[in-house]
């Protein structure tokens, strides 16, 4: 079945569907409500400003923050769909073998980036956690609930990297060529 069919005509497998959608429509569904969020934010705003001469304080804060979950979780899609940033140009020059151990050895730094990156922002999240540190213009919305989208998308980003890897070693015994020019509009 080449439509991947994930009905439950398997029995076995059935409780897996729910997580088959969220792997294949995570970062769609972050992306989705936090871009919808900044722009309708934003559109309302503008328009109470020029015809209300009003403005909600926190109209500036949210939005820019907002941005954090947007970009990483973008990132995070962006490594699934190997749309990234690579050098694949001599990539696809280099021998099968070649290609291959280019392959691992983007997967071994992103990984290594990847734990940096979290280390760091995890110790962001509790400072801004233990300070109490509220978003600016607002009364009781935290500022750490959006730093948090930094570690969980690396953390996302780090299991988009492995899967990749898997999918890569799966076609490396299989002696299968490599997805090297993915498409944008995946």
């Amino acid at each position: 079945m080449a439509n991947h069919d994930h009905s439950l005509a398997q029995p076995a497998t059935w409780w897996l569907v729910p997580f088959r959608w969220l792997d294949d429509n995570i970062e769609k569904c972050i992306i989705l409500l936090s871009y919808t969020g900044m722009s309708g934010i934003i559109f309302v705003e503008v328009i109470r400003r020029f015809f209300f001469n009003a403005q909600a304080p926190w109209s500036t804060s949210i939005p820019v923050l907002l941005f954090l979950w947007l970009t990483w979780f973008g990132a995070s899609l962006n490594v699934k769909n190997r749309t990234h940033l690579s050098l694949n140009e001599i990539r696809m020059r280099l021998p099968y073998t070649g290609q291959f151990l280019c392959l691992v050895l983007d997967s071994v730094l992103w990984i290594g980036f990847g734990i940096m990156v979290i280390n760091f922002t995890i110790d962001q999240v509790h400072l801004a956690y233990n300070n109490f540190a509220i978003v600016p213009g607002t009364n009781d919305v935290m500022q750490w609930w959006f730093y948090l989208a930094t570690p969980l998308a690396w953390a996302l980003i780090i299991y988009r990297v492995l899967q990749n890897l898997f999918t890569d070693w799966k076609r490396f015994r299989m002696g299968e060529p490599f997805n090297l020019q993915p498409s944008m509009m995946d």
